[in-house]
């Protein structure tokens, strides 16, 4: 999931060498923290938060797969 979050990410930013992608396992779920720089943030959420929530939607489709509850998060 990690790496599919990271390939997105970097396609979309004009600076893909900051994107960051942390991964938290706990017990049920697992946790994604992407991280990119202040000026791609914008390009991540896209409008209304649209890219966003389909970047969100693509990963519980691949988790869901694979058996597994997946989140991801934004951090500055």
């Amino acid at each position: 999931m990690k790496e599919l979050i990271l390939f997105i990410a970097k396609s979309l930013v004009d600076n893909p060498d900051q994107v960051e992608v942390n991964e938290v396992i706990g017990e049920k779920s697992t946790i994604l923290e992407l991280k990119v720089a202040a000026g791609d943030r914008g390009k991540i959420i896209g409008k209304e938060g649209r890219i966003i929530k389909a970047i969100r939607i693509i990963l519980n489709s691949a988790s869901a797969k694979l058996d597994k509850r997946t989140t991801l998060e934004i951090v500055e």
